[in-house]
């Protein structure tokens, strides 16, 4: 079990963040990316509030989300050693597998020095993701 830090903030406060609760990304194309992240991520939709502007939003792991915002303006940099957001998977074997018989871009499968595999892709816009295992998977499926 992981114990969230307790931090004193500058009011004297005792006060911690629970969880990450939703990533958020600015799209040029709502339609586009809406198939990207429902076809090939495989996320489940949600319902999403009445903004005055057009997005989506996605089921990401147990209780986090991914919003699209559908306004899109600027160049996106996004790189696998930079701006990504990651999103742990059951099988990485088979994710691999998935895109490949897809043909459907995305950077060889690597070991972090942690022992997590992890495969890069990137969506319609640019933004990078990464697929990644727990630490400790590669060094004990190597055994």
């Amino acid at each position: 079990m992981v114990r969230l830090a307790r931090n004193r903030g500058s009011n004297g406060c005792t006060m911690r963040i629970t969880q990450l609760n939703h990533v958020a990304l600015h799209v040029a194309d709502v339609d586009r990316s809406v198939a990207f992240y429902r076809d090939v991520l495989q996320l489940a939709p949600l319902p999403r509030p009445a903004f005055s502007f057009p997005g989506a939003w996605f089921q990401l792991g147990g209780d986090q989300e991914l919003h699209l915002i559908g306004d899109r303006q600027y160049e996106v940099i996004s790189h696998h050693r930079g701006n990504h957001f990651a999103l742990m998977v059951d099988d990485i074997e088979a994710w691999e597998r998935y895109l490949a018989e897809r043909r459907f871009e995305h950077l060889p499968r690597k070991i972090r020095p942690d022992g997590a595999y992890q495969i890069f892709l990137k969506d319609p816009d640019g933004h990078f993701i990464e697929l990644c295992t727990p630490p400790g998977v590669a060094t004990q499926s190597a055994k």
